[in-house]
């Protein structure tokens, strides 16, 4: 009589549970294959590792839910994106506008080369004559007063005397990046680093004298905390 051939072993313990494969995806969802791949092999061995020997328990659906994307950006008019400005500085501009301590074109030059920062750099490349389109863009439309570019020049004459903008060179403009700066904290401090090394860490230079200086002149007060390095001047012409 033949026997009949042994029962093939059983082994004990939990079934292994294969990997979820990452799905193929495209577009926005495709950065989302390795997550859920990795999310699908841990909740394999959860699986293996909460059911009984008998096998018996199943995984029977898994629900996801995404919070707000955190990396959402500020929504902001125009194509040029959006700069950082001190808000101490944005309350002097107006103050000094008030005061008739700072000349029209004076606010008008610094506004607009600020706003046309390379990013990451606190430089602008306008040429004077490039500053001075650039302002009468609107009034050449609207048959407007427009500006010259000699008082473009002698605008940025005084901003270079307040310490607000620099000359930097084949027609560049350096913006003291502490009072407004296109870019985030780390390409600031680099840029601070390449300034104070330009000028052997001065800290009386250039960023670091903030304000009109106006000695010769009568001085404003505005309320405003002399440890700021500020002093005002009037407005002679």
């Amino acid at each position: 009589m033949t026997s009949d051939p042994p029962a093939r072993r059983r082994h004990s313990g939990p079934r292994p549970v294969p990997a979820v494969p990452a799905p193929a995806a495209a577009g926005d969802d495709a950065e989302f294959g390795d997550i859920l791949a990795v999310l699908g092999r841990q909740l394999g061995e959860q699986v293996a590792q909460t059911t009984d020997p008998g096998g018996r328990r199943r995984l029977t659906g898994v629900h996801f839910e995404y919070a707000a994307d955190p990396r959402a950006v500020h929504d902001m008019a125009g194509d040029s994106g959006y700069s950082l400005a001190s808000n101490w500085f944005t309350q002097l501009l107006a103050q000094l506008a008030v005061a008739n301590s700072i000349t029209k074109s004076q606010l008008c030059v610094f506004l607009f080369v600020a706003g046309g920062q390379l990013p990451g750099t606190g430089i602008t490349q306008y040429t004077q004559q490039e500053i001075t389109d650039g302002l009468n863009r609107i009034a050449a439309q609207k048959g407007g007063k427009m500006i010259t570019r000699s008082t473009v020049n002698r605008a940025i004459q005084a901003l270079c005397g307040y310490n607000w903008v620099e000359k930097a060179g084949n027609g560049r403009i350096q913006i003291n990046v502490r009072l407004w700066f296109h870019g985030n904290s780390t390409a600031q401090h680099e840029v601070l680093a390449e300034i104070a090394d330009r000028h052997d860490r001065d800290t009386g230079a250039f960023p670091y004298a903030v304000g009109p200086e106006g000695a010769h002149q009568e001085e404003l007060d505005l309320g405003i905390d002399p440890g700021t390095g500020y002093r005002g001047r009037r407005r002679t012409g």
